[in-house]
């Protein structure tokens, strides 16, 4: 525990925690939709642009298909990151209307790229 002296001498008492860099919601979004836009465009697909929050609230995804490219808006509040990911990368394939087995192999290529590992690697 380290102990530090406040007022009067009274002493404060941290506990020991890990010292792991938490990063926020935000940066973790960010970095994934770096990553998934740079493998999208390296499988030969169009790289859909991410923003968050969608602008209905009553959904966690949304697909805005325009003159100068798709946009993907992905909810982030209270929600498990594995579920922020998995509708990013849906909407990269809804975004080039992919199926079938095109559509497993530009998936399994943006799942990789966002796997834990890969990311940190990113950061450092």
């Amino acid at each position: 525990m380290n102990r530090a002296f406040g007022k009067c001498g009274q002493v404060t008492v941290t506990p020991r925690r890990e010292d792991a860099f938490v990063e926020s919601t935000t940066v973790r979004f960010a970095r994934a939709a770096r990553e998934l836009s740079r493998t999208s465009r390296l499988c030969g697909v169009t790289a859909p642009s991410f923003i968050s929050p969608p602008r209905r609230s009553d959904v966690s995804r949304t697909i805005r298909r325009r003159p100068n490219g798709t946009v993907v808006a992905v909810s982030l509040r209270a929600r498990p990151w594995a579920a922020v990911l998995a509708d990013m990368i849906d909407g990269v394939i809804a975004a080039n209307g992919l199926l079938g087995v095109e559509a497993d192999r530009v998936r399994s290529a943006l799942w990789h790229a966002v796997a834990e590992p890969a990311i940190e690697r990113e950061a450092a």
